[in-house]
């Protein structure tokens, strides 16, 4: 099976493939916008099976995957605090006092 089939396949059934959402950060397989997709299809299928008996259950796998992702995203670096960090760090044509 190929990479990306595999991703989507277990992007259909996060579950079976995972005991917890934290082990998906675990799986080295996969890159942290990969993993990123995983999660997200978890939480789509957390809030999907809604019902009375099991708000509770529900409520904490969601914390689950809440937590799991902000840990896969602090290991990506934001496009935009890179590029304001460079522009930051190198002064604009015309703006310095020559």
């Amino acid at each position: 099976m190929t990479k990306k089939k595999l991703i989507e396949e277990i992007k259909r059934n996060p579950a079976r493939y995972y005991r917890a959402p934290s082990d998906v950060n675990r799986d080295r397989r996969f890159s942290n916008e990969e993993r990123l997709q995983i999660l997200e299809a978890w939480e789509r299928d957390a809030r999907g099976l809604t019902n009375d008996d099991s708000a509770e259950d529900e409520t904490s796998q969601l914390r689950q995957i809440f937590d799991a992702r902000a840990e896969v995203e602090k290991r990506i670096p934001s496009a935009q605090s890179m590029a304001a960090s460079q522009s930051d760090s190198h002064p604009k044509l015309g703006s310095a006092d020559h």
